[in-house]
């Protein structure tokens, strides 16, 4: 067979560069639009940007109307014409040359309209763009589906992400445009890998068409189908023999396919895509995660956007915030209430740093998002869903919006959000459904969960993956340990814990009006929980500012540390992993981020560090006062998660105080991706009063660990 051949056309053209932009009224919206209009008196804007970015929108809330001239020679017969609009935030109008395009909705996804009549018209043309991005101003009835970027957690809530965040494009096809193109892997092994494609073809007529699959640049497929004018759906499967798979950092290597589609029309290539993917088959056995057949306790931690405005974080960027969580040690990241750019997902994929991907709906979304969240849906699937590093999707995050949050009593505060999760609303209820409905007639590869952040209600009691602040917004940092031993459900997969903490980077804080800082500006634009810092660590007690930013650090990196261990020395039996909040902040904030918006470590960076390291020795939290001549009962746990037994291993314990001390040792075999409880250790508590020492150490790796407590007399009766 003849290899076929493809039209040559004009290249694509990129409308990137200033735009010149006007805060949209009556009067602008109908003269704005037009080609002969005089925009002598409008500003230049940056596209991609976001408005604010610019010193005439920098308080606004729009709308925006966005134009750009442009000359283009009209299209060769045969050919069509095209615009895409690859990322507006959130909503718009199009325009070219007066006539209207249509209304795009929708930030992480591209749209594309059929300009190709118009261009026969002429070669001077004007993209007009009214862009519209309400404010979110709550946590209630949120209109627009833009999760984290509004009203979120670590992002000022006064900031508007309006405006056209990727380029714009101008480009021409053959008769026949690919319009979506979907590359889902279903499983794989040594032997073959399964893939189920999709593809929405936009034909200017009936035709007949060949559909050529490519895997690596090799021809694996062939087929012909017939069109109707207009869209037409076609599904079909693919299998790749031998695979190279892809696996996690932790287990292997990240090998990577290219998929490709070639839409022939007469012989003649009409148009092209490919997804760059990797053949790996994801099991979930309830919250234990296996890839490829391996199961793998997943260390994690949740991941907001990397700059408030996703046009200002450059692809290093993202792939800068990937490289720390490897150096963290960690297997995974929940890209926290959002959809981040491209170049993030592609970056995972190289570096085998799993995702669990939430879909933007966060806290409570009025009824009227029903059917865009639906189309929403199906979208972040057909352009993310080749990623290997995706393991799961999630519908809505927080959809209770836990009453805790907002301030007063913790405790109740905590009960509240419990009690009212066991009546059905209209989010967990109804609209969580058809998102996860939508999710998995998409993708049926992958695991979808309704909501995040939801515990056991009925009728079911089961639950998904639960928001567990003790020590912060309820409880002692000691709650969670004593939580999962009371209702073990609840620590099946932690996807949320944490504490906010000072940044060394506190500029923004103004130090200097110590301590009268301005507690109100830096509650709404930089993320601080006053309330909740009066009762952990009270700036009141605290002569400098320095002070209370290293005791808030220090809070910070002991819960952390606290809520890894426990969580991690119940590796499987039940907990499957867990994710805290957060890794990096977007922009400077009081926040639970372990790296500041410089990427700037706190002290709990190295606790994370350490508490996530391969392998671990591990005992029971001490409590933080003991009375002389009280009873210790330590267990010590070896957690490994390597692939690999450590045979002869030696844990030496030994108690340290200031007049003595006490030494066990253990020994034995520990499996691979294992929990072993290697002793108890067992002390009388000393009547030397100050600090006690419980100093551990496995040998042969040298891994060490140590805890503190305080030895107080015993209270008069």
């Amino acid at each position: 067979m003849p290899s076929p051949t493809t039209v040559c056309s004009l290249p694509a053209v990129d409308l990137s560069g200033p735009w010149r932009a006007h805060l949209a009224d009556d009067e602008i919206r109908r003269a704005g639009i037009e080609l002969a209009t005089d925009d002598a008196a409008w500003v230049d804007a940056p596209v991609p940007g976001h408005w604010r970015d610019h010193p005439a929108f920098a308080d606004s809330d729009g709308p925006v109307l966005y134009r750009r001239r442009f000359e283009m020679p009209e299209p060769a017969e045969g050919r069509r014409r095209w615009v895409t609009i690859d990322g507006i935030f959130y909503q718009g109008d199009v325009w070219l040359d007066g006539a209207y395009l249509g209304d795009p909705e929708g930030y992480f996804f591209p749209h594309t309209f059929d300009i190709t009549d118009l261009s026969r018209l002429g070669d001077e043309h004007v993209l007009a763009v009214e862009v519209t991005c309400a404010a979110q101003e709550s946590q209630h009835r949120r209109r627009n589906i833009t999760g984290a970027f509004q009203f979120g957690e670590g992002i000022d809530r006064t900031w508007n992400p309006g405006g056209l965040w990727r380029s714009v494009l101008v480009h021409d096809t053959g008769p026949v445009r690919v319009h979506r193109f979907r590359v889902i892997c279903r499983d794989a092994d040594e032997s073959r890998a399964h893939l189920r494609l999709y593809a929405n073809l936009d034909s200017d007529a009936a035709r007949r068409v060949r559909l050529r699959t490519l895997a690596g640049g090799l021809a694996l497929d062939e087929s012909e189908h017939s069109l109707a004018e207009g869209i037409n759906e076609i599904e079909w499967n693919l299998d790749v023999p031998r695979p190279a798979l892809w696996w996690p950092r932790s287990l292997g290597a990240q090998h990577l396919t290219t998929i490709g589609i070639e839409v022939l029309v007469d012989g003649t290539v009409s148009d092209e895509r490919q997804r760059r993917t990797g053949f790996r088959e994801i099991a979930w056995n309830d919250f234990v995660c296996s890839i490829n057949g391996e199961r793998l306790f997943l260390k994690g931690a949740n991941l907001l956007p990397t700059r408030a405005g996703l046009a200002n974080a450059s692809p290093e960027d993202a792939a800068a915030d990937i490289a720390s969580a490897v150096d963290a040690g960690l297997d995974v990241l929940r890209l926290h209430g959002h959809i981040a750019d491209r170049a993030l997902y592609d970056a995972a994929d190289e570096a085998g740093i799993l995702l669990l991907q939430d879909f933007p709906l966060q806290w409570e979304q009025a009824r009227t998002v029903r059917r865009q969240a639906v189309l929403q849906a199906i979208e972040a699937v057909n352009h993310l869903g080749h990623h290997p590093s995706i393991i799961q999707w999630t519908a809505h995050n927080d959809p209770a919006v836990a009453a805790l949050r907002s301030g007063g009593d913790a405790d109740r505060g905590s009960l509240r959000a419990l009690l009212g999760q066991q009546v059905p609303s209209w989010n967990r209820t109804v609209l969580d459904r058809w998102v996860k409905r939508a999710f998995e007639r998409a993708d049926p590869s992958r695991r979808t969960i309704p909501h995040s952040g939801v515990g056991p209600h009925l009728p079911a009691l089961s639950g998904t993956d639960s928001h567990l602040y003790y020590g912060w917004y309820a409880g002692d940092v000691d709650g969670l340990a004593r939580r999962a031993k009371s209702l073990p459900r609840l620590v099946r997969f932690v996807s949320e814990f944490g504490a906010q903490a000072v940044p060394n980077n506190a500029a923004f804080c103004e130090p200097e009006r110590w301590p009268d800082l301005d507690w109100e500006r830096l509650a709404e634009r930089h993320a601080l929980q006053k309330w909740i810092f009066d009762e952990r660590v009270p700036p009141h007690e605290h002569a400098r500012f320095e002070s209370w930013r290293d005791a808030t650090q220090l809070y910070q990196a002991h819960l952390l540390r606290s809520h890894i261990e426990t969580l991690r020395r119940l590796k499987y039996r039940p907990t499957g992993g867990f994710c805290f909040f957060s890794l990096a902040d977007p922009e400077p904030a009081i926040s639970w981020s372990v790296l500041d918006h410089e990427r700037s470590p706190k002290l709990g960076w190295q606790a994370v560090v350490d508490a996530c390291r391969p392998v671990i020795v591990v005992a029971e939290a001490l409590p933080v006062f003991v009375t002389a001549g009280e009873e210790l009962s330590i267990d010590v746990h070896v957690v490994n998660d390597t692939r690999e037994s450590i045979a002869s291993a030696r844990v030496d314990a030994t108690f340290d105080w200031a007049a003595g001390s006490h030494r066990v040792a253990f020994a034995g075999e520990i499996p691979p991706d294992s929990c072993v409880k290697v002793g108890t250790v067992e002390l009388a508590v000393p009547e030397t009063l100050g600090a006690l020492r419980l100093d551990l150490a496995l040998s042969p790796l040298g891994v060490t660990n140590s805890y503190t407590t305080a030895v107080t007399v015993v209270a008069d009766g």
